[in-house]
């Protein structure tokens, strides 16, 4: 059973389960949007990507971000996927993270979008 996320109960009260798809993307989020030391027990989990959204936008803070991501994924959910690219883009307050990885289980090519207001 993979729990879903955010955290519910199914109509039956019950925790609400998500098929393999949906719960490896929710994973990938929660890497993405967790800053490390927000989690009890695990410091360095996360990228931080939130505080990034502020810093002056340049090629080469693109680049740094993009491996930030990669490099937590891949040490968070390595067994899970493999990550094949990732593309960043931040404007504003906003910012939109592109994940391009395969599902080591199924062999399955995904592509997920995540977006967040910081």
């Amino acid at each position: 059973m993979h729990i879903a996320f955010p955290y519910r109960l199914d109509g039956r009260g019950r925790t609400a389960d998500a098929d393999l798809d949906t719960h490896v993307r929710h994973l990938i989020e929660q890497v993405l949007f967790t800053a490390p030391g927000e989690r009890v027990n695990r410091p360095t989990f996360g990228t931080g990507l939130g505080q990034l959204v502020f810093a002056p936008n340049s090629s080469e803070l693109a680049t740094a971000t993009q491996f930030l991501v990669q490099g937590a994924l891949q040490q968070w959910l390595g067994d899970l996927i493999q990550v094949e690219a990732v593309e960043t883009h931040s404007e504003e307050a906003s910012l939109q993270v592109t994940v391009r990885y395969m599902v080591r289980r199924t062999q399955q090519r995904q592509t997920a979008q995540f977006s967040r207001e910081l």
